[in-house]
């Protein structure tokens, strides 16, 4: 069975919930789009506003205050919000991925410590993290218990590794630019192969639900794990799994019965969160992102800035400024879409209103530098 490239980007709206937002509660919200991007604060916010009826931002603070939604360094080496129950299983995942990138890291091991050494540092690490601590309080902490200073890149190396969530500090997104961590309330199962590749085909089982159907660069691109792993948890789900040839007779692999809507099906304008994960889940990133306008969107230091996702592809970039959201369209754009996009950007703004209006503001920078655009316009709140 074959699937065109339209296809492909109408299955991933549908499983992102982006063909129409769904009236989901905000935990079964963030399970069913896997996980959400979080190095921006504000984004998991402005993600589950684009996917769910009513989105109450409320309701994820108290998730998250509850830890019910944790926020952890996971797929991709990358700040994400999961919910809790998810949380160890992706953790062992990663496992092989985070040990190597962070423990492996010059940066850690000119500190003279061994991965041994290490591991027994991230035990004692998890217990005094048994309440919120600041990054000093930590740094005083290894110093205590290492007799010496600890390089502060050092010490974020082994932040990234150790099973720590980030412990909510204050609004308007939950989290301040100072981070304070708290050892995870599952612990995961760390440096065991076979637990890492059977927590892998539960995170792949999870992927294709979320992001389906996929190649397998796709799916180490998403995690940021060896194609070898994926190629080993494939072959142990070969049972359970469907393939389809994708464009270019690239091999698929999808969940059977998955939602994979006609090519043709509608898909309403949205205003994407910056580092939204529909925009870097896959190797091949023309699912969403026309090729001509990636550059525009991922910025050389690797800022991904809020879209403009018009028919289901990325069409231009947006920003909230004073008196509503500006919106740069990459491609001139009919009325009627104008018009979409006027009506989510209201919405959006008073979303805003009392959190954030000028959300993103640190950003403007990239705009001050020259974005190209057919056309830029003011679309004011209601």
């Amino acid at each position: 069975m074959s699937i065109s490239a339209h296809a492909l980007n109408r299955a991933t709206l549908a499983r992102q919930l982006l063909l129409g937002r769904e009236p989901l509660d905000v935990e079964d919200g963030i399970r069913r789009v896997v996980a959400l991007q979080a190095q921006q604060p504000a984004s998991p916010y402005i993600a589950l506003w684009n996917r769910l009826s009513g989105f109450d931002p409320a309701a994820l603070d108290t998730a998250l205050a509850g830890r019910h939604a944790v926020k952890a360094t996971l797929m991709r080496l990358t700040l994400h919000a999961v919910h809790a129950e998810d949380y160890r299983t992706f953790r062992e995942a990663m496992e092989p991925t985070l040990r190597g990138s962070r423990l492996g890291d010059s940066r850690f091991t000119a500190s003279g410590l061994t991965v041994d050494a290490a591991s027994v540092l991230v035990t004692d690490l998890l217990n005094y993290a048994d309440q919120p601590r600041t990054v000093a309080e930590m740094g005083a902490w290894l110093r205590d218990r290492l007799g010496a200073p600890l390089e502060s890149a050092a010490q974020r190396m082994l932040r990234q590794y150790a099973p720590l969530w980030h412990a909510p500090t204050g609004g308007p997104w939950s989290f301040q630019t100072r981070p304070s961590y708290v050892a995870a309330g599952t612990r995961p199962v760390l440096a065991d192969p076979d637990v890492a590749a059977g927590s892998l085909q539960t995170l792949i089982r999870r992927y294709l639900a979320g992001f389906g159907p996929a190649s397998v660069a796709d799916m180490a691109q998403f995690a940021l794990v060896q194609r070898a792993r994926v190629r080993a948890a494939l072959t142990a789900l070969a049972g359970e799994l469907e393939q389809l040839e994708g464009p270019g007779g690239t091999v698929l692999y999808d969940l059977p019965g998955a939602p994979r809507p006609a090519e043709d099906t509608t898909a309403p304008p949205r205003l994407m969160a910056m580092w939204d994960s529909t925009l870097l889940a896959y190797a091949d990133r023309s699912r969403v992102i026309p090729p001509a306008y990636r550059k525009h969107v991922t910025r050389v230091n690797g800022d991904v800035l809020p879209t403009l996702l018009v028919d289901g592809y990325v069409a231009g970039v947006w920003r909230a400024v004073a008196g509503g959201i500006e919106a740069t369209a990459f491609h001139p754009l009919s009325g009627s879409v104008w018009e979409g996009l006027a009506a989510e950007a209201g919405s959006l703004v008073a979303f805003l209103a009392t959190r954030d209006p000028r959300v993103y503001g640190r950003y403007d920078h990239w705009w001050a530098k020259g974005l190209p655009g057919a056309e830029t316009r003011l679309l004011p709140g209601d």
